[in-house]
């Protein structure tokens, strides 16, 4: 989509002027080692800025996005709906299929590909009414799996959903009627989640700070839509089962099957679209280290792809966009290594004396801060207010070593062995991963003995060494800038290595609507501030109320499923509050529960990114602060819109209070 044509214009045009003087004035070419360092920098400055203005180009290409959903063809297409497991929970397992069954479609068969060879899930289908396929063989993993699914079904379409993912009702009502096209191959919707990721949830950011990939689906994936290079981004999609077959299956020879499925596809001629509307959720990782895994296979993963068949660059039937597109996707992995050496840049001046970039103060005042300034301004509003410009990079700061060790091991021919992300909470809580901790505490030092060198008074004296100090005060003061920016991201990033203990991984959502709890003595009403699967907690028009509540029996919760009385047991009160867990529920009870908490049409909000300054100092207090568990009152908590409402929230951050913990800057 073509936002801002000014903005890409005006970021261009500085963006020109900025390199114009980095390769004419910056450069610190005095002495073999200093011109190593500064090409070094540039080097990977280049590597980042390329990526940028590639996909901010993009931005201004005609708008294709996906037609409007007509009505399902007549006769209605066969859908089969594949659901991929190894070794998830049981219950997380009953509680896709239970989705994948009430996907309002007449003709769809469910079918659970369990690579575990599980008894429990066998039973599991044959109590719900789905098709159970094991294999004996296990090769090619998630890939080889599906493949062996296919043979066992014959649906027009397909449908994909990993075993943690619930799709809401109207999710093949929405994609089906795109496949009139004979021409269409694939559709792809966006990745939600219905939990709080690690880095929100153990710095308690669930109200300031959007998913990281938010900014994919909302801003890259748009743009591919208009380049017809939409990205297969593994579960949540349909595709045309004849694609499929004439592009052999599913890729096997990269553990990014879907990304190189949908540009072989794409390849053979297919006109693929991305339906930007959230019709269904999954779980994010729970810990950082498994999160930090999770993003070390997509990287791994990618760059595999272009020793396949599936390479963008070689496989014919692609033209000179979608190749540059698919690409640039592909070697943004290679942003992480590049990001590494700017992370490390400032230590050159504090630890060695040399300045690999040479600052001037009429060249920072009128080239570099507006460049720089103009690019944190105008982020939001470029990708669609899905993130602002500093905090989301504590996605790629905390992971940043691990990717880029996956990232070189792949480039050198050893990729990393796959394995799946876990998506069940085990065992107790161990403190950081030393893998995650220990590499974020070594460069926080360096960034510490830098700074110290660089205080007034203690720079290194190496006058008449060409190359080395003195440097201009622009030059420094830039540097302990950089420097502190950089600490202070450092101190972020080993902050969220603590994971905040929970129980189980059941997720909380915040929902706002008035419900009552009848008991014996009468009727008490309230508004719901925190509801799940296990239980519910909820504010009362009287404080008072509280005490009579939590010593009644027979409690019932009215309100919440229009004609539905849920048993409610009382556990812990505060003030004004009382949160409880649900009784004995029937299996329609449950079933109507459910429901309302993961496949209702319009529950997932989109939301805004705030500005960043309302909070950065909430950030700041995060660090501060120890690492509470999760109890009543002080949950993890993603906000869900009403029953009826579809309307998007305006921002994140004015989200209720009880929207996440407890906020102590307030």
């Amino acid at each position: 989509m073509a936002r801002l044509p000014w903005a890409v214009l005006l970021l261009t045009l500085l963006g020109a002027r900025y390199l114009n003087w980095r390769f004419s004035a910056s450069l610190n070419l005095a002495t073999p080692l200093a011109a190593s360092l500064s090409l070094l920098t540039l080097a990977a400055e280049l590597v980042l800025l390329a990526g940028f203005f590639l996909q901010l180009w993009f931005t201004l290409l005609p708008e294709r996005p996906a037609p409007p959903a007509g009505p399902i063809p007549t006769p209605v297409p066969s859908v089969d709906v594949l659901v991929p497991s190894c070794g998830e929970p049981v219950e997380l397992v009953e509680r896709c299929l239970r989705g994948c069954l009430a996907m309002d479609y007449p003709s769809h068969t469910v079918w659970l590909l369990d690579d575990s060879d599980r008894p429990e899930l066998a039973e599991l289908c044959d109590r719900l009414g789905c098709r159970y396929v094991a294999r004996r063989e296990h090769a090619h993993a998630k890939a080889g799996n599906l493949n062996h699914g296919l043979r066992h079904c014959q649906g027009e379409l397909v449908a994909v959903f990993d075993a943690d993912v619930v799709p809401l009702r109207p999710f093949l009502r929405r994609t089906v009627g795109l496949f009139a096209d004979p021409s269409v191959g694939f559709v792809q919707t966006p990745q939600s989640y219905m939990n709080a990721d690690p880095v929100m949830r153990n710095l308690r950011l669930e109200r300031w700070l959007l998913p990281d990939e938010e900014s994919f689906y909302r801003w890259i994936q748009p743009t591919r839509q208009n380049l017809n290079a939409v990205v297969c981004a593994g579960t949540s999609f349909l595709m045309r089962r004849e694609a499929l077959e004439r592009v052999g299956g599913f890729e096997t020879a990269t553990p990014s099957e879907d990304l190189a499925t949908g540009i072989r596809i794409t390849a053979a001629g297919y006109r693929n679209h991305y339906l930007s509307e959230k019709l269904s959720a999954g779980l994010a990782p729970f810990t950082a280290a498994t999160m930090a895994r999770q993003r070390c296979r997509w990287g791994s993963g990618s760059l595999q792809t272009l020793r396949t068949g599936a390479d963008p660059l070689r496989i014919p039937g692609l033209s000179p966009l979608q190749r540059l597109a698919y690409s640039e996707g592909i070697l943004h992995w290679f942003t992480f290594p590049a990001q590494l050496v700017l992370l490390c840049t400032p230590l050159s001046l504090g630890l060695l004396g040399i300045a690999p970039i040479l600052f001037s103060g009429d060249a920072l005042l009128t080239v570099a801060m507006p460049f720089v300034f103009s690019q944190l301004l105008l982020t939001r509003w470029l990708s669609g207010h899905a993130r602002a410009a500093i905090l989301p990079e504590l996605y790629r700061w905390i992971f940043l070593v691990p990717i880029c060790a996956a990232v070189v091991a792949t480039a050198l021919g050893r990729p990393r062995r796959f394995r799946v992300t876990p998506k069940a909470v085990v065992g107790r809580d161990t403190g950081p991963d030393a893998g995650l901790l220990l590499p974020l505490l070594a460069l926080l030092a360096l960034q510490l003995v830098a700074l110290w060198n660089l205080a007034p008074g203690r720079l290194p004296l190496m006058a008449g060494q060409e190359g080395l100090l003195p440097v201009s005060a622009a030059t420094v003061g830039v540097v302990l800038g950089w420097s502190l920016l950089n600490g202070l991201l450092l101190l972020l990033a080993i902050r969220s290595c603590w994971d905040r203990p929970h129980r189980d991984g059941v997720p909380w959502f915040a929902l706002s609507v008035p419900v009552r709890l009848q008991h014996s003595g009468g009727t008490v009403h309230g508004r719901l501030r925190a509801v799940s699967a296990t239980g519910a907690e909820l504010g009362l028009e009287s404080p008072e109320d509280a005490l009579v509540l939590q010593a009644a029996d027979s409690l019932r919760l009215e309100g919440l499923v229009p004609g539905l009385a849920l048993p409610f047991l009382a556990m812990a009160r505060e003030a004004g509050a009382i949160g409880g867990v649900w009784g004995p529920l029937t299996p329609p009870q449950r079933d109507q529960l459910e429901s309302l908490l993961y496949r209702r049409e319009g529950l997932w909000p989109t939301l805004r990114a705030p500005f960043e300054l309302r909070t950065l100092p909430l950030v700041l207090l995060r660090t501060l602060q120890r690492v509470e568990p999760e109890s009543w009152f002080r949950r993890s908590l993603i906000p869900q819109l009403p029953p009826l409402s579809g309307l998007p929230l305006p921002r994140h951050a004015d989200l209720p209070a009880r929207a996440g913990a407890p906020d102590p800057a307030r």
